[in-house]
């Protein structure tokens, strides 16, 4: 009989190997004297702000773009971190919602969207003497379509968690060793991303976007993600979270949330919450489907 295989939880990363990897990160920073780290607040741009701040110290300026894309309890969280640590915290306004490129959300949205970033970020790099950009790409993100790659390599903005070899679980590990309470902050992405392809993206839709996920966090989710379809509201929870989501008490509660925010149809996807669940749809038309 053949051995059956565990292809459960996998196994946890070796110490000693995260060792190696955390010491080449510092070593890559500290090549690079003065940077500023394009920060979202997640765990991954929490962590390289923390690695930045350990290494640099003053010589490391943490920047979150002032954006509507970007929650606001979001931004509220990333202020927290950054003064618990110590780490030098600024915002700076972007204007991607004035690029009609960016507004009519074309399955490259995102590269207009880091563009804008790199760009205000370079203005600020050149005011203050500061050559290197630094964000936090890991990777794991490599497999994905991300087009704000393609904006980083345009803008040489450096990924030095990927120079180090770091994915998304070592990321996690090195935080929780580290004490970060973004250890485990479920994965996020801005709120145009809850958008289809071919939709615009307005202020007006991400608000909206951003006031329903408010209100089901406020019911005790945590990782979820409210998905605008036009008249349509479409719900993905985490396979954890599904069985309390598709009870009648929470549908009402739910419909209670997505009614008055102007939606007429309020579903629940019965696959669950998965990253990048609109890009599907651009896999499918590239495979000849759809």
């Amino acid at each position: 009989m053949a051995a059956l295989v565990n292809l459960g939880t996998p196994a946890p990363p070796d110490p000693a190997v995260l060792d190696g990897k955390e010491a080449k990160l510092f070593a890559l920073l500290e090549d690079l004297g003065r940077v500023i780290v394009a920060y979202s607040g997640g765990t991954d741009s929490a962590y390289l702000a923390w690695a930045a701040n350990r290494v640099l110290g003053e010589n490391a300026l943490a920047i979150t773009a002032d954006s509507a894309s970007i929650p606001e309890s979001h931004k509220r969280d990333g202020e927290a971190f950054a003064r618990a640590f110590g780490i030098r915290h600024e915002y700076i306004p972007t204007f991607e919602f004035d690029n009609p490129d960016y507004v009519r959300n074309s399955a490259d949205r995102c590269f207009h969207c880091k563009d804008e970033l790199f760009t205000r970020l370079e203005q600020v790099g050149r005011q203050r003497g500061v050559a290197h950009i630094v964000y936090g790409v890991n990777t794991d993100d490599l497999g994905d379509y991300r087009p704000g790659q393609n904006a980083a390599r345009l803008h040489q903005v450096r990924a030095p968690l990927v120079e180090a070899g770091l994915s998304k679980a070592e990321i996690r590990e090195l935080s929780r060793r580290a004490g970060l309470p973004t250890w485990d902050r479920p994965a996020s992405a801005c709120l145009s991303s809850r958008i289809p392809y071919g939709t615009p993206v307005t202020v007006e839709t991400v608000k909206t976007v951003e006031r329903g996920e408010e209100e089901v966090k406020a019911l005790g989710f945590r990782q979820f993600r409210v998905r605008f379809h036009g008249e349509l509201v479409r719900l993905e929870f985490a396979p954890a979270e599904l069985e309390r989501a598709l009870s009648l008490e929470m549908a009402a509660k739910l419909t209670a949330i997505f009614k008055p925010l102007g939606f007429h149809y309020v579903t629940i996807d019965l696959e669950g919450y998965r990253q990048g669940s609109l890009n599907e749809v651009l896999n499918l038309k590239k495979n000849g489907g759809g």
